[in-house]
């Protein structure tokens, strides 16, 4: 097309598709013919006038190429980004966003499994303001305590995920996709101390990742089955993972020299998963997910104290609240949300939600929780005083494990 907006074929490689070529400065010039008020009113509304425009005078049959160039020329004069959600070009299940907004403080991150992407959500207008593709079928974040990182596992389809998320949150991008093979099956994870801790279950290990080198620079053999989840004690001394299918907690304590590892299996209920370390350090409480108990540990002794019937069908995560008195407890099976008083160990409410009631996060600040609804593809707010849902909201397909950007 001499002259014109030149879109050459869309090319498929992988998982993502891009465009062979365009002539970027024609298509700006076709943006800048629009109106100022059209360009800042609606994106939707000058998207289709653009549209308009290229098909009336160059006949074009692609117009995705227009699309990007039209955002890049706002940017460029200073006008505001279109939203994530109205304008993002989507291949296969990684959603990439076209405008990038600043991320709001606080923010919630969410990953949606189905859609291999992580959410930022505004948490004070509790609206989407980038969505970021990930690897296959993630399962939970941690961000870093400057706000500007977000580390995904990425579990898999079968739990044979071999992949690490390192998300750009400034950028809205995934800065790097860690090949962690010969580990497998990442899922749970923590940030701390300038690492990153992930269980790889699949291995029967857990391993740290060192964002400055881009590396994992450390691993250790667990030796259980099903090495699901964990928790770092606040002294950073001992790491705590829950095995799913061995019906055990390992307790793994860093030597007195400070150079070695050892661990320490704990007995507890049946198919434990979520796990809790209470704010003073002192207990260690975890859901099992097979016999509707919770084990709660004494973390000085390494033992278990107490088992707790809650009669859950299938508890999925434990959290305690900030100020430590209450202990909340999602069940999957029935799709509650169970709240345990955490000195008398007695249950205080059960909130039945929704469907396949999966994560659930407690704000900084103590005054409400996010649960993942996750079958029915939105997160419910419990406010923590009245013990009520106040709103729920909407982030994509399957929204599960959430983390927090200050």
């Amino acid at each position: 097309m001499a002259g014109g907006c030149q879109v050459g074929r869309e090319e498929k490689r992988g998982e993502a598709t891009h465009l062979s070529r365009f002539n970027e400065g024609f298509c700006v010039r076709m943006w800048s013919g629009l109106s100022e008020a059209d360009q800042l009113r609606n994106g939707r509304s000058s998207m289709r006038k653009l549209r308009r425009l290229i098909g009336q005078e160059l006949g074009c049959a692609i117009v995705v190429a227009a699309v990007a160039a039209a955002a890049i020329a706002i940017v460029a004069t200073g006008a505001r980004t279109f939203s994530a959600q109205a304008h993002e070009r989507t291949a296969g299940t990684r959603t990439f966003p076209l405008g990038v907004t600043a991320v709001p403080s606080p923010a919630l991150l969410v990953l949606n499994k189905s859609e291999s992407a992580l959410v930022i959500v505004d948490a004070a207008t509790l609206k989407p303001t980038g969505k970021i593709g990930t690897g296959p079928i993630p399962h939970e974040v941690a961000a870093s305590t400057d706000g500007k990182l977000a580390f995904v596992t990425n579990y898999g389809q079968h739990q044979d995920g071999t992949t690490l998320s390192v998300i750009d949150l400034v950028a809205q991008k995934e800065l790097h996709r860690v090949d962690l093979a010969p580990l497998r099956g990442p899922h749970g994870i923590v940030y701390f101390d300038g690492g990153v801790w992930f269980t790889a279950e699949g291995s029967k290990k857990i391993a740290r990742y060192d964002p400055k080198t881009n590396s994992v620079d450390w691993t250790h053999d667990i030796g259980q089955e099903r090495t699901h989840m964990l928790v770092v004690a606040p002294d950073g001394r001992t790491i705590y993972t829950t095995n799913v299918n061995s019906d055990s907690v390992t307790a793994v304590e860093k030597d007195a020299p400070g150079a070695g590892w050892s661990n320490t299996n704990i007995a507890v209920g049946k198919g434990p998963e979520g796990e809790d370390i209470s704010p003073d350090g002192k207990e260690l409480w975890v859901a099992n997910s097979h016999d509707g108990t919770v084990s709660i540990i004494d973390t000085a002794t390494k033992k278990v104290v107490q088992l707790i019937d809650v009669k859950t069908t299938f508890s999925n995560r434990l959290k305690f609240t900030v100020d430590g008195k209450r202990v909340l407890i999602t069940d999957m099976g029935a799709g509650d949300l169970l709240v345990i008083e955490a000195a008398s160990r007695k249950e205080v409410k059960r909130m039945h939600l929704g469907k396949s009631v999966e994560g659930v996060f407690v704000a900084p600040d103590g005054t409400r929780a996010f649960v993942a609804e996750t079958a029915e593809n939105q997160i419910a707010i419990v406010d923590l005083s009245t013990l009520e849902v106040t709103k729920t909201f909407t982030t994509g397909q399957e929204p599960d494990g959430m983390a927090w950007v200050k």
